[in-house]
């Protein structure tokens, strides 16, 4: 129970990796939750957990801020934000038209910032640090190995994720002194819903090659790393950046 009697707030939440992060947090004593646009499926999950669902379309930055208060107002305060909500888009660099980069970047990037701005508002009226190194709350970021590594055909999506990194870097400078960390995590390839209808046999077996462990990640595998930078356990990392990646970036 290493988050019992913690508030988590996730975005994201309803499938995939953050579904699987929903569901280990509160495995783990969390009350959890859940900001999604698919909101009958962040519903379920909710009911199941027994935590919180809000809808909300993290591209419209009003919509954003007033779900945001609203799940931290359902769980009595927030303890632990995670900003894991992102999408993806393909497209040649070439051929990328300014609005699909500033979608990919609204929902990506611009809606962690007000995500954070909310949640670390409250976490400051909750409580300040009794000492130096006190930790009174947490957010963690979803970015990606293509923040780091860069990919072909998704020059929006990795230009975005390291923006992610970026941005938790700047974070855990500000926030530290009010007792808040801030890290992100850099999956690799993870066989979720999204991407699904684009990738092969043949795709999953070379990117499979990529690891030295032989496999591609599933989306626990994700959520056991956020658990991690969400408990206590890590309460004096800051600003990094960890890959989730099977050995597929190492830096």
């Amino acid at each position: 129970m290493r988050l019992a009697g913690k508030r988590v707030v996730v975005t994201g939440g309803a499938r995939g990796i953050g579904a699987a992060m929903v569901r280990t947090f509160a495995a783990e004593g969390a009350a959890v939750a859940v900001l999604d646009v698919l909101a009958e499926e962040a519903g379920k999950l909710a009911a199941e957990v027994g935590g919180h669902a809000v809808e909300v379309d993290l591209a419209d930055v009003a919509a954003t801020r007033a779900a945001t208060q609203s799940a931290v107002d359902a769980l009595g305060g927030v303890d632990v934000l995670v900003n894991n909500a992102g999408i993806l888009r393909f497209a040649p660099l070439l051929d990328i038209e300014p609005h699909e980069w500033d979608e990919v970047f609204a929902v990506n990037v611009r809606a962690m910032l007000v995500t954070t701005q909310v949640a670390v508002t409250s976490m400051v009226a909750q409580r300040a640090p009794a000492f130096p190194g006190d930790v009174v709350g947490k957010v963690v970021n979803t970015a990606s190995m293509g923040g780091k590594a860069g990919g072909a055909g998704q020059a929006h999506y990795a230009a975005s994720k390291a923006a992610v990194i970026g941005l938790t870097r700047a974070a855990a400078e500000e926030l530290g002194p009010l007792g808040i960390t801030a890290t992100c995590l850099c999956p690799g390839y993870v066989l979720t819903e999204m991407g699904a209808g684009t990738r092969t046999d043949a795709d999953v077996a070379r990117w499979s090659a990529r690891s030295p462990l032989g496999r591609l990640g599933q989306p626990e595998d994700v959520a056991r790393a956020a658990l991690f930078l969400a408990s206590p356990d890590s309460d004096y990392l800051t600003g990094e950046a960890l890959n989730v990646a099977g050995g597929m970036v190492t830096h």
